[in-house]
């Protein structure tokens, strides 16, 4: 299955992180959403962060190129006698 859906195991796999991440954060911070969501922002940035930073997790990611035209400036507008 994960031949035919190659983005489907990242995305269980975040998923997973995230919703632990979640629970870490509110056992932070249970008594307001905002704190919660805060906390949960937070303590995601450090693992996301130190998870990259170690090699364990990399993003593939391609950066395509094109050349842009060259932009020429407009004509003078034409003078009427």
């Amino acid at each position: 299955m994960l031949d035919k859906y190659p983005w489907l195991e990242p995305v269980l796999l975040g998923a997973v992180i995230v919703f632990i991440l979640d629970l870490v954060g509110n056992l932070i911070s249970f008594s307001n959403r905002v704190l919660n969501a805060l906390a949960t922002a937070i303590v995601f940035a450090i693992v996301f962060g130190g998870l990259l930073y170690t090699g364990i997790l990399t993003l593939d990611v391609t950066t395509v190129t094109t050349e842009t035209p060259a932009v020429t400036a407009p004509a003078a507008p034409a003078t009427t006698p």
